[in-house]
């Protein structure tokens, strides 16, 4: 049977648990052990599917076509395997299934409580992915902190798998904060040792403190915090502000995170951590050679955390092309014909964001064209795709009223139309087309040069689609679909192929890209972005266009 480690959090939230539990998880496989990390989260949605990116972030989508927590990308980013449904609970599926379970009369006529029957449900979650062979180690990450009325029944649940469970077999990672008052300058424990003991009178005990600080912890600070916390001083870690999150798996390693735990676990005869490819790839991130400024245009860009995905593809990409690629995020709404060039007159490459609705669309179709006539390079991903058909049905086409069902239900040119499968559908959760879905690859496109294959599978999230009625307007026109599903014959990829990089999707590549294995669509996106950057340098410069020549 696997061993379950099991991440809480205190003090405050956004303190890293989903950074700190993917960081030990990536070091416990470094030494040849099979982890995956799941987490609970305790609102009472179902999945986040139906949150507004402002209240969630992004919404991540695994391969089977569950809607999660952003986290899981964490998690896929640095551990390189993919998660499932079974990595994301929340406190609404679990209550949604005592419930159904309830209406069955499973429980024959008994009365359904928090406990047993909820916690008896969590429990059961947490211990699903262990009955998997191919796993060693399940880390759970908790959400929330400890001391929320939400989180009360999943700590519970902790509490009784520790007592039931093997000394060997469980353990708890406890986060915290450990405060720096710069009028004092001074670290503060005392909000740590509170901390610990709520979660102490919940009836769960640490077995390894992580400290997240932005100034070192001394041994005299560790040495209070396990005394007061009833831990040994070697298992209370610092956890200090990192450059990239990329870093904190080494700074663990510093620390000897792994080690503390698989001790704790009494795991013997692993191996030396093979790190070699991550170190790599940090060295490229910190030292790069050349830089290129990214466009990102969208409207939710006040909160990062809503193109998470995107924004670390970008990392992943440009580390690929020892690049530093900055972004530059434009508000959708704020672009109009007369400041568009203003606003993206100094980029190196224009990527328009996915979304929903109606807001700021005109914008987006707006920066599109200054793409497209500009040859600026270009990527769509997902709404992104569809603004970049509408834009090129209105101003190549000449169709001026052409645009998407969703915006403009009563359009005369409806070139993004609702899927067929989709008309139907009044419920909003788990309703879209998601998942991974193959694509078919046209050869000698600039989409087959990406992926060097006919053949791919990438994650959608979406209702609306190309509408297949006008394709042979648009091949006519210089707008190539370069991809579609083999099944369906939905368009997933349209390329111009007159432009130097411009290529829109209805999948969301972002989704797949990792640390060790770049996304190849935006790989190659920032290489093209580093060719018209060069280019320009070299218009502005007429000494090295003579040198050049």
């Amino acid at each position: 049977m696997a061993k379950f480690i099991f991440v809480t959090g205190g003090v405050t939230s956004s303190l890293g648990k989903g950074i700190i539990a993917a960081s030990l998880a990536k070091l416990l496989q470094s030494r040849g052990l099979k982890v995956t990390i799941q987490k609970f989260d305790p609102y009472i949605n179902v999945d986040p599917g139906t949150l507004n990116p402002y209240e969630h972030g992004e919404c991540f989508v695994t391969d089977d076509g569950a809607e999660t927590d952003l986290d899981l990308g964490h998690y896929e980013r640095f551990l390189n395997i993919p998660t499932s449904q079974a990595n994301n609970v929340t406190t609404g599926r679990i209550y949604q299934t005592v419930i159904n379970k309830e209406r069955e009369g499973a429980y024959l006529g008994k009365t359904v409580q928090v406990i047993p029957h909820i916690t008896d449900e969590i429990k059961r979650r947490m211990l699903l992915l262990g009955k998997d062979a191919k796993y060693d180690i399940i880390i759970t990450e908790l959400g929330g902190t400890v001391g929320d009325i939400e989180s009360l029944p999943f700590v519970e649940a902790v509490r009784q798998l520790q007592w039931e469970m093997p000394d060997e077999d469980c353990m708890v990672v406890h986060l915290t904060l450990i405060p720096y008052l710069r009028a004092a300058k001074e670290l503060k424990t005392k909000p740590t040792q509170h901390s610990v003991k709520m979660l102490s009178s919940e009836g769960v005990h640490p077995d390894v403190i992580v400290c997240r600080t932005e100034e070192p912890l001394s041994n005299e600070l560790k040495k209070k915090i396990a005394l007061f916390c009833n831990v040994k001083p070697e298992a209370v870690i610092e956890a200090i502000d990192a450059a990239s999150i990329y870093e904190v798996p080494l700074k663990m390693l510093q620390e000897g995170l792994d080690v503390i735990v698989l001790k704790k676990l009494q795991i013997n005869g692993y191996a030396a951590p093979a790190l070699d490819k991550w170190r790599s790839f940090l060295d490229k991130l910190k030292y790069p050679k050349t830089k290129v400024t990214i466009g990102l245009i969208g409207k939710y860009i006040e909160l990062q955390d809503a193109y998470k995905s995107i924004l670390e593809s970008f990392v992943h990409a440009g580390a690929m092309n020892e690049c530093k690629v900055q972004v530059l995020d434009v508000h959708s709404e704020t672009i109009n014909e007369e400041n568009v060039a203003e606003k993206l007159g100094k980029l190196d490459g224009l990527l328009v964001a996915p979304g929903f609705g109606n807001r700021g669309v005109e914008g987006k179709i707006t920066a599109v064209k200054y793409a497209r006539l500009n040859n600026l390079p270009f990527f769509g991903i997902c709404l992104g795709m569809q603004m970049a058909v509408i834009e090129f049905a209105r101003n190549v086409l000449g169709w001026k009223d052409a645009n998407s069902t969703e915006m403009e239900k009563g359009t005369n040119y409806p070139v993004i139309d609702l899927m067929e499968a989709q008309k139907d559908i009044t419920a909003k959760g788990g309703t879209m087309r998601l998942g991974a879905y193959p694509c078919e690859i046209k050869k000698g496109t600039l989409a087959y040069t990406i992926y060097n294959n006919t053949l791919i599978s990438e994650r959608h999230r979406h209702r609306w689609e190309f509408n297949n009625k006008y394709i042979t307007d648009f091949e006519k026109a210089g707008m190539l679909p370069s991809g579609k599903n083999p099944g369906t014959g939905l368009v997933e990829i349209i390329e111009i192929p007159e432009h130097p990089f411009f290529i829109g999707v209805q999948y969301h590549p972002e989704l797949k890209s990792t640390v060790e294995s770049p996304q190849p669509i935006f790989v190659h996106f920032i290489k093209a972005a580093k060719v018209f950057a060069d280019k320009r340098d070299v218009i502005k410069n007429p000494l090295l266009e003579t040198e050049v020549i």
